[in-house]
């Protein structure tokens, strides 16, 4: 990826400290990093073959955006959840957003670098520019792991221009405060037929 593909990097962190007046008892940071850049397939109509693109662009956009969040989280072993996200310019298709983030050249990428397992979970959405995105996460190795669902926001100011894309990858350093609503893999069977039978 040649440096002029980025127009700008921006990191959001957010770390939570007090939960309805109480410390929390772990602080957890949650960081969003994005990437703002053109639009390879801007102006080029429909593009049938997205590939040579994404396999160019994705990967050192994987890495650049790894690194902020493991950067800002102190290291690989403070990045328990992670998740990505894409915001496609007006004159660009989500499946531009989507070329880049789904395919392994981000996707497996990004894991690798913050030593996950979990497939990632994503959003994505076409908008003007400074429109928020919210991205969601979970556990890096342990996606059944409820107390890591949580969400991180970014906002651009400037971006995504109609011919840009805002990539992003984020990350947290641990679980929503004072998580206890249980895990899935331990949560009994549930069924509606038996839900609407009970007294």
């Amino acid at each position: 990826m040649s440096a002029p593909e980025v127009r700008k990097v921006v990191t959001v962190t957010d770390e939570v400290l007090l939960e309805l007046g109480r410390p929390v008892a772990v602080p957890v940071r949650r960081i969003a990093a994005a990437a703002v850049i053109r639009n390879p397939w801007a102006g080029l109509g429909v593009v049938a073959d997205l590939q040579h693109e994404v396999e160019r662009i994705a990967p050192g956009l994987a890495r650049l955006l790894a690194d902020r969040v493991i950067g800002a989280l102190g290291g690989i072993d403070r990045v328990e959840a992670f998740g990505k996200a894409a915001i496609v310019g007006l004159d660009g298709e989500i499946e531009h957003g989507g070329a880049l983030i789904h395919t392994p050249f981000f996707g497996n990428v990004f894991r690798e670098l913050v030593e996950g397992t979990s497939i990632i979970v994503f959003s994505d959405d076409r908008l003007p520019a400074g429109e928020p995105l919210t991205v969601p996460l979970w556990h890096k190795t342990a996606a059944a792991t409820r107390s890591h669902y949580q969400t991180a926001h970014i906002r651009v100011p400037d971006a995504p221009r109609p011919d840009e894309i805002v990539l992003v990858a984020a990350g947290a350093s641990g679980p929503r405060p004072n998580a206890r609503i249980g895990d899935r893999a331990t949560d009994p069977v549930v069924r509606l037929a038996d839900l609407e039978t009970a007294p």
